[in-house]
């Protein structure tokens, strides 16, 4: 009987076994993952921090110890509405941050007659309340910054021509300053809607010696675009290299092109092809214009990270003309195009932040797979900051 129950148990168990072995080696029925759910809006995707120029390019030098200049705090209108009146209107000085946004669809249309209520502006995440919001159907300033160094010289009747032709695109209340630049930057004419005294500045750029690049830059945004209100714009032809700056240098002024609210719009000129190092120096009369600087093939790889990066940072876009279909005068119809048909938003920071932080900006817009593009941060500058009085201390 006793070895009837252990034989009987011992199939008992083996059986349990087998099923367990039987079940471990059953495959688990797949959950289906479900489609993800389109995003019922679009927005702009901010870049990760800007590295210094000392991290990304050790060796080749981190240029001239310039001063981050910090732009002056904007006026704000803005409305109170007050009971049994109309809206007053009350003009503020404080920090007003400016957006300008440009909407497309996927194939590249220009989306109109949005309003104030289908956008929504994001600041390190948090949700700012709009104050300021237009279409960019108002007149706008735009600086034509010439590189006129010899690395151009085989291009300047080309930029000549362009130059003319882009002035000839804008509307007759857009005002245009021109400002050229070699070693040294130099202003051809003020800000003016006067086409005949444009065209003439313009005729005036002619190439010489050195490439003062960030300088030019340093000028254009601190020295002038900073005192004009009113949407602003930097249209810069050049190869990117600078060799003879002094009073401004990469991180400075890609610092100072966060820091303000004018579009950079790069056209690059690739010379490097016109630089070989066996070239003779060019000359004007007994004085040598070829610069030794600027000729090696990493200082054009920087020339054209910087350029990339000062569109990224403002909100602009880098056109090529050999690699735009059309060449020139479709990137400068481009441009034009781009100007005219953007939005501008304006909010007041909820969180002024410190001097030097760089604030993150994401805006979005209420419709799906539309693109988005604008700038997506700044820097909190000294100067924008508002006022605190002190409170007097008192005796003991």
């Amino acid at each position: 009987m006793n070895k009837v129950f252990v034989l009987f148990a011992i199939v008992v168990f083996a059986s349990l076994g087998t099923l367990g072995q039987s079940a471990r080696r059953v495959p688990p029925t797949p959950t289906p993952t479900p489609a993800p759910t389109p995003l019922p809006y679009s927005e702009t995707t901010p870049t990760p921090r800007r590295p210094r120029y000392t991290e990304r390019f050790p060796g080749i030098g981190d240029g001239p110890k310039a001063p981050v200049a910090r732009p002056k705090p904007t006026p704000v209108v803005l409305r109170t509405p007050t009971p049994g009146s109309d809206d007053e209107t009350v003009r503020v000085d404080t920090n007003l941050i400016t957006i300008p946004v440009s909407v497309y669809d996927r194939a590249g249309l220009y989306i109109p007659n949005l309003k104030q209520d289908n956008f929504k502006v994001f600041e390190d995440g948090k949700e700012q309340q709009v104050e300021y919001f237009g279409s960019s159907d108002k007149p706008f300033t735009v600086v034509l910054l010439i590189d006129t160094s010899p690395s151009t010289e085989y291009q300047i009747e080309e930029i000549h021509a362009a130059a003319a032709a882009f002035v000839g695109l804008l509307k007759p209340q857009d005002q245009v300053m021109v400002i050229e630049f070699d070693g040294n930057p130099q202003i051809l004419s003020e800000p003016t809607n006067d086409r005949a005294k444009i065209f003439k500045a313009i005729k005036k750029a002619d190439w010489g010696s050195g490439t003062a690049l960030y300088d030019a830059v340093d000028l254009s945004l601190r020295k002038r675009l900073n005192l004009i209100q009113g949407r602003k714009a930097v249209v810069l032809f050049t190869d990117g290299v600078d060799t003879q700056s002094s009073k401004a240098n990469y991180d400075t002024t890609l610092d100072l092109a966060e820091e303000s609210d004018s579009l950079i719009f790069p056209i690059y000129y690739n010379t490097f092809p016109t630089q070989p190092a066996n070239m003779e120096p060019l000359t004007r009369g007994e004085k040598p214009l070829r610069d030794p600087l600027g000729q090696s093939k990493e200082e054009y790889a920087l020339g054209k990270r910087y350029l990339e990066e000062l569109a990224l940072y403002t909100g602009g876009r880098v056109f090529q003309p050999e690699n735009t279909p059309g060449g020139l005068k479709a990137a400068f119809e481009g441009i034009a195009e781009e100007l005219r048909r953007q939005y501008n938003i304006g909010y007041v920071p909820a969180d002024e932040g410190k001097i030097g932080q760089r604030k993150q900006i994401r805006v979005r817009v209420d419709r799906p797979n539309l693109i988005v593009r604008s700038r997506d941060s700044y820097i909190v500058g000294a100067e924008t900051q508002p006022a605190v009085q002190a409170k007097p201390k008192q005796r003991q």
